[in-house]
């Protein structure tokens, strides 16, 4: 019964931006465990790559292109997965961006970049999906959040407010939807070592200052998320709503 609880066969799961870093671990946990999954990118090359990838390591899995940003682009690809594979059961709003510069140098295009890419992604496609999930009254939503969703940092402002904006739109989405059987949650990824962060892994003094501050000695790992996703995606969090679950090796924990 234990183990039951983590099964995810004959579930269709969603994972924006999983072409590679946190969300491409994330999906390969979720297929592992029996999930069908669907790739998303922007970038065709990439996501029949991954998808290749997937299907080789015995995971069943399709791809989906579409602009997380672009609500028309979300709505009709949302609609195809559903008319051509079926419902889906588990969505991972993971897609995001990053841009780094003092506030007083950064250009208002700058901020409504990352704020739509990271805050108003969740809102376009955690919409689309649920539409379809309040009917059938199951589903799983997680979000990507971070650190930052508590705490601040210099020259990431707006990845800050946009990670504070997804801690608080996902007890939003959580407060709606609850009633319909649907769980959104999050979940709070450290220091990670994935292509979003090679400009701080890859610069040495950085990386002893995150070993230090971090009790676990270390950055973490990708495949170190898969645990948080498949707990709340799977039937062993079905009374767990709007929580956000913190995977940081514990930092946040420590002065």
């Amino acid at each position: 019964m234990s183990t039951s609880l983590f099964d995810l066969s004959g579930r269709i799961a969603l994972v924006t931006g999983s072409t590679s870093g946190l969300g491409h671990a994330i999906a390969q946990g979720l297929g592992e465990a029996g999930a069908t999954l669907v790739v998303n990118g922007r970038n065709v090359e990439r996501l029949e790559e991954t998808v290749a990838t997937f299907r080789t390591a015995g995971l069943k899995a399709h791809a989906s292109r579409f602009d997380v940003t672009v609500e028309g682009e979300v709505d009709g690809a949302i609609s195809a997965i559903e008319r051509d594979l079926g419902p889906i059961t588990i969505l991972v709003n993971n897609a995001g961006i990053q841009r780094r510069a003092a506030m007083t140098e950064m250009s208002i295009e700058t901020w409504e970049e990352v704020i739509r890419n990271n805050l108003t992604s969740i809102f376009i496609v955690g919409k689309a999906v649920a539409k379809s999930m309040i009917p059938r009254k199951q589903g799983k939503i997680i979000n990507i959040c971070s650190l930052t969703s508590e705490v601040a940092r210099p020259t990431i402002a707006p990845y800050t407010a946009s990670k504070g904006g997804a801690r608080q739109l996902t007890r939003a989405m959580c407060t709606e939807w609850a009633s319909h059987n649907i769980q959104v949650n999050g979940i709070g990824p450290g220091y990670f070592q994935t292509p979003l962060n090679e400009a701080l892994w890859s610069d040495p003094e950085f990386n002893r200052w995150v070993s230090s501050r971090t009790p676990a000695g270390r950055w973490g790992r990708p495949e170190e998320l898969v645990g948080a996703a498949l707990f709340l995606a799977s039937a062993a969090s079905d009374f767990v709503n709007g929580q956000i679950v913190y995977v940081d090796g514990g930092m946040l924990a420590s002065l």
